[in-house]
């Protein structure tokens, strides 16, 4: 079975969005990192190359595939910022309705800028989400 590319690493939060050449979206990933943190409660680790992470869980497919990933997570992107999130189909078209300017798809959420959005509708998103992951992949 292939191994997941996307795993926790020690690599430095701040000198990763550091590196981000738009000046605009590094400041956006700096408040996401607030943002994020005090809406789960977990520190920011890069998971992969380019996500920045909060919290994990473990899943395990009907398939067998298993593996870890974030609870919360984020990816400053040049296209667009990329939010990861993963909501239940009864609120997700809500949420998302009321957000702003975005893109998404089923488990993204696409963001020139934090500007675009209403952050207060982000922060519901991402503690439903985190709330809604930890029910389906509960902690053993």
């Amino acid at each position: 079975m292939a191994k997941n590319k996307t795993i926790e690493t020690q690599q430095s939060v701040t000198d990763f969005i550091n590196a981000v050449e738009n000046e605009a979206k590094r400041n956006d990933a700096f408040e996401l990192v607030k943002i994020m943190q005090e809406t789960t409660g977990f520190e920011p680790k890069i998971w992969g190359p380019s996500i920045v992470g909060f919290g994990s869980y473990h899943y395990k497919y009907e398939s067998g595939h298993e593996g870890d990933a974030p609870l919360a997570a984020f990816s400053p992107r040049k296209a667009a910022t990329t939010v990861y999130f993963y909501l239940p189909e009864e609120n997700r078209e809500e949420l998302l309705s009321k957000l702003g300017k975005h893109k998404s798809s089923k488990a993204c959420i696409y963001i020139n800028k934090l500007t675009d959005i209403d952050l207060e509708i982000l922060k519901k998103i991402i503690s439903s989400s985190t709330e809604y992951t930890q029910n389906l992949y509960p902690s053993k």
